[in-house]
């Protein structure tokens, strides 16, 4: 494809096909299809493709490498090419400074010299022109390929027919010529700057190892990646990068995960704790089960996310889709207008001939085609960098126009982990240790966050814990049981009786025997980086509006910790999806940031959902943007990278359609010979992409 025409018309077919939905992307040469099985198949959707004019093929893991060795040799090629119509062109581009001012345009060279110079670079060298407008206009519409040869043929055709027939008239050899080889270098620099769009997929998938240290039969052998099942145990060695997405069954050591989530600081890991495929382990010698090999990796499902947001479509490239549709066959028209007026009022052909090859040479859809798309590319894969998983081009469109984030206190303000912040003695109860050792006597068989808070505050404390008899729970309520002989029962204060005090957490009374002893408040601390990242998002103008199912007094202790004004506290899980939508009924872009599973219709309400902390498929597939680490200050940095990326777009915007607004009637005006306006024109995509890839300077802030 060269042109946003061409990616148009592609889309365009493949889009009559029944229960096809189709977004083709300029930049990457790829087409991403939504299609119903049974309706059609592969098989057609490349039939459709190759109808059009151009090749396709299925892309795959596999093919990846093929694809890429392939671009790289037609791009050698390319600029083998080039260099070839730049010797052939130099000569016809020397020699024009000293044409000026002379009688008739007198020549420097001869005719035939600059015949014989001019020819291989018009058919050869620009043989890819011809082919390219053939396949267009076959296809049903135009594209740069027409404009390009269409203009350089007839100045190349009119040059000969002077040359043959001995007319007294200047030959436009050195324009022909020498718009070929600009809009040639225009191609290569372009081809290189759009190859630096995709930099961050690249460097994903070549985080993967390809090897990896697996025992067999008792014996430790390396082995491809691509050989790993599910339940194998690796063996990931100091310095080494993990293979495979597992569970860590032996040894002590950390990673560092900054390649999924943008953190600098390694993680711990020790038996129990997950690891990641493409991570590196620190100083110490894991063992590992396999749970997630190959394509069923995190890292596997980040290309893949990635990869799909890059091949959709914003809402902002509406209008560029509409004109290129209807470009060349307008500039065409312009051309043929602007050929005729001239000859017709001002009696000179050569005048009106090449005005209307400026006029063809200027116009550029490619960079209405590469504006939108290259930026987002970028966009995403510098999210996918810092940890911030952008599911479509929609979502990093609307995150720009967020005002109101809705947040889940447990687990995003929070830590989601419950500790015990006092126990209290109450009537003739024994220390607080004797306390917390009944209650996490009673609850250790438990898996409620309240009782594996009491049990690990035991444990810090080394307070010994006994084995409870005749356990039985009384739902909603708390537990009783045997502790030592004695009969205990630890539950909420209404239940037992206790007069409870207020507290900024939620209580857990004691009884022994029939006598109340203690109370035990636990709270889930705020996040260290939760009041920072409030502030960020109030800065950026965002209100930050926390539901929670908690009670007032424990919501109002969170919500005044955290820097926040406005909180609903009693709110039930499907209650959030209310409130989201009564903010939107006030007219606010709602996002709604929760764990991506328990606040699911809160997040399907919102205008923009994030997950947090995510890392499990379902996360990822439930989010339109999914956030790797537990901080809300990520929510910060995607609306930041939103709005980053669409002023990018913006700008491209702009200058593509001021650059062809102002050109072509500079063009047809007779302001604009051939060879600047064929220079202008290689130059427009150029910039257009070299515009999106300053977008790299944005970086997530603090990190």
């Amino acid at each position: 494809m060269t042109c946003a025409a061409c990616s148009a018309r592609i889309e365009r077919q493949l889009n009559k096909l029944p229960g096809v939905e189709a977004a083709v992307n300029l930049p990457a040469e790829r087409a991403h299809i939504r299609y119903a099985p049974g309706a059609v198949d592969t098989d057609r959707l490349v039939a459709t493709i190759v109808k059009t004019g151009f090749t396709a093929s299925l892309s795959t893991a596999a093919t990846r490498s093929e694809e890429k060795a392939r671009k790289e040799t037609a791009y050698r090629a390319e600029v083998n090419r080039f260099w070839i119509a730049l010797v052939l062109t130099l000569p016809l581009i020397g020699q024009m400074p000293f044409m000026l001012g002379q009688e008739g345009h007198g020549d420097v060279l001869p005719r035939w010299l600059q015949f014989a110079l001019a020819s291989p670079v018009q058919f050869w060298i620009g043989w890819r022109f011809y082919v390219g407008g053939w396949n267009a206009i076959r296809g049903g519409s135009g594209n740069m390929d027409v404009l390009v040869a269409l203009g350089t043929t007839m100045a190349w055709a009119y040059s000969t027919a002077v040359l043959l027939t001995g007319l007294h008239q200047h030959v436009y050899f050195e324009a022909s010529a020498t718009v070929i080889t600009l809009v040639l270098m225009g191609k290569i620099l372009e081809a290189r700057a759009k190859a630096k769009t995709s930099a961050a997929i690249e460097a994903l998938m070549k985080l993967q190892p390809q090897t990896a240290h697996v025992e067999r039969d008792g014996q430790l052998v390396e082995l491809p990646v691509k050989n790993l099942i599910p339940g194998d145990i690796v063996v990931v060695r100091p310095g080494e990068a993990v293979a495979v997405d597992g569970e860590v069954i032996a040894g002590n050591s950390s990673a560092n995960e900054a390649m999924l989530t943008g953190e600098s600081l390694p993680v711990a890991k020790a038996p129990g704790d997950k690891l990641f495929a493409a991570t590196i382990n620190g100083d110490g010698l894991l063992r590992c089960k396999a749970t997630g090999v190959g394509a069923h990796t995190l890292l596997a499902g980040i290309i893949r996310l990635v990869e799909q947001a890059q091949g959709s479509k914003a809402p902002v490239q509406r209008l560029a889709d509409k004109v290129a549709a209807i470009f060349v066959p307008v500039v065409t028209a312009i051309a043929l207008v602007t050929f005729l007026a001239w000859w017709l009022i001002g009696g000179e052909f050569t005048v009106a001939l090449v005005n209307a090859v400026a006029v063809l040479v200027i116009a550029c859809p490619c960079a209405l085609g590469l504006a939108t798309p290259t930026a987002i590319m970028v966009g995403t894969g510098l999210g996918a960098k810092a940890g911030i998983l952008i599911r479509n081009a929609q979502a990093l469109e609307l995150a720009e126009k967020i005002n109101v984030v809705a947040v889940d206190k447990t687990g995003t303000l929070t830590t989601g982990k419950p500790v015990v912040t006092s126990v209290e003695k109450v009537g003739a109860g024994g220390t607080a240790d004797e306390i917390l050792q009944l209650a996490a006597s009673l609850e250790q068989g438990s898996t409620h966050p309240l009782a594996i808070a009491l049990v690990a505050e035991a444990k810090a404390r080394s307070v010994v814990l006994d084995v409870p008899r005749d356990v039985t729970a009384e739902p909603g309520r708390g537990l009783r049981g045997m502790v030592a002989g004695r009969l205990v029962r630890v539950g909420s204060p209404d239940w037992l009786g206790t007069e409870a005090g207020a507290a900024a957490g939620s209580q857990v009374a004691v009884e022994v025997d029939s006598a109340a002893v203690g109370i035990i408040t636990v709270a889930d601390p705020l996040r260290a980086s939760s009041l920072a990242a409030v502030k960020r998002l109030q800065a950026l103008g965002v209100e930050v509006v926390m539901l929670t199912g908690d009670n007032a007094t424990t919501a109002a202790g969170i919500a005044a910790q955290a820097g926040i004004t406005r909180f609903e506290a009693g709110v039930l899980p499907g209650e959030k999806a209310s409130h989201v939508g009564a903010l939107k009924v006030a007219g606010k872009v709602v996002g709604m940031a929760g764990d991506g599973i328990n606040d699911a219709p809160a997040l399907a309400a919102a205008d923009v959902s994030f997950a947090m902390g995510a890392g499990a498929d379902v996360a990822m597939q439930a989010a339109d943007v999914t956030l790797m680490r537990n901080d809300l200050n990520g929510v910060a940095d995607a609306i930041s990278l939103s709005r980053a990326t669409l002023a990018k777009i913006r700008q491209n915007l702009f200058w593509a359609f001021i650059y062809n607004v102002l050109g072509i009637p500079a063009a047809a005006l007779g302001f604009l010979n051939p060879v600047v306006a064929g220079a202008a024109m290689a130059l427009s995509s150029v910039s257009v992409v070299s515009n999106s890839l300053l977008l790299r300077r944005w970086q997530p802030e603090g990190r």
